[in-house]
């Protein structure tokens, strides 16, 4: 008996036409499993035929070599490249060594991993206390400039990652303005200055030079260049042709008029003569109105007529009469009387 049968290389192949338009649904699905059966059968006594061995208990058939070959969908993947430092083990022979992942520290008395969170706790825990050195500020804060140092070595590492693998895959990096080492040298320094001076719109062309400049040497891929134009060859007859012509455009120049902006225009002008003429008359025959109404609400005078019987005639009759000064404080004093209270 098979006990194991790899079929990825068999592609079995029925040219039979399936008879199922005059079945029945029940009758369909019976067809399908015997024929199933049949074609299942017919592989496995096709796999008998082939040579077989036993290996481990198990019988093994040798398939024969593919006689057809399918295409691919996608393209054979490319070997990834290999990293700078790969290329470097492989000049010098260095294998790769599997690491532990923990470490014993003679401080904590303890193993402590080699990376993760349970490792940077390690350092907390050991790094409680930071020896100022002699020639640093006391005010200073170590954590904080050891965490720094940490941030800048980690971002250089990253930078070199994406400059090898920017070397791998073939892609230029820039050479000016990005500099890993801490002071830049002269021809460094040369070669920015240069590019910067052209950097302008009129590349370069009104930038003064520093006294004692020097010319920095292989930059011409770096600077940029502009592509001279080149003009056509023109006949003197095409070129008087088109002398001519501008000549007429000038002289026989037409005012361009505008028929459905001006008709506009002018039915602009209109409706605002009309809201004028109606806004005007309808001030008009508000004033006439407001005036009647004025006029017809308006009490009558009173005219010079005849003198009422109780009228009082003679200076004076509209006045009070006049009163005698009361005694006391604005009463009238006598010669030789004095005015207070009584002395006691």
């Amino acid at each position: 008996m098979v006990q194991g049968v790899s079929l990825i290389l068999v592609l079995p192949a029925d040219d039979e036409k399936l008879g199922t338009q005059n079945l029945v649904r029940s009758d369909q699905d019976k067809y399908l499993k015997d024929l199933a059966r049949d074609n299942a059968q017919l592989l496995i006594n096709k796999i008998w035929e082939l040579p077989s061995e036993r290996i481990d208990e198990a019988i093994v058939v040798k398939l024969p070599p593919p006689s057809f070959i399918l295409p691919r969908e996608n393209p054979v993947p490319k070997p990834k490249p290999i990293s700078k430092w790969q290329k470097y083990a492989q000049e010098k022979g260095i294998t790769k060594k599997r690491k532990s992942k923990v470490t014993w520290d003679e401080v904590l008395k303890k193993w402590v991993p080699n990376y993760g969170y349970k490792r940077a706790e390690a350092e907390k825990q050991k790094d409680w206390l930071i020896e100022l050195p002699g020639n640093a500020d006391p005010l200073e804060d170590q954590y904080a400039k050891k965490m720094d140092i940490k941030k800048e070595k980690v971002a250089k590492n990253e930078f070199q990652r994406l400059k090898n693998l920017a070397v791998s895959k073939n892609i230029k990096v820039p050479r000016v303005g990005i500099t890993t080492a801490e002071k830049s040298s002269s021809e460094q320094l040369g070669k920015a200055l240069t590019v910067a001076k052209v950097s302008t719109a009129s590349l370069g062309k009104f930038q003064a030079k520093l006294p004692k400049e020097k010319t920095a040497k292989k930059v011409g891929a770096l600077l940029p260049t502009v592509k001279k134009r080149k003009q056509p060859y023109v006949t003197p007859e095409q070129e008087k042709k088109g002398n001519i012509k501008i000549l007429d455009n000038i002289l026989n120049k037409k005012p361009k008029l505008d028929v459905e902006k001006a008709v506009n225009r002018e039915i602009f002008r209109e409706q605002q003569h009309r809201a004028l003429e109606i806004r005007t008359s309808k001030i008009r025959i508000g004033g006439e109105s407001r005036r009647s109404e004025e006029k017809s609400n308006q009490p009558p005078r009173k005219g010079r007529g005849k003198k009422r019987s109780g009228d009082k005639k003679g200076k004076g009759s509209g006045k009070r009469p006049a009163t005698k000064p009361r005694g006391g404080m604005g009463a009238r004093r006598k010669p030789g009387q004095t005015t207070g209270r009584k002395r006691r």
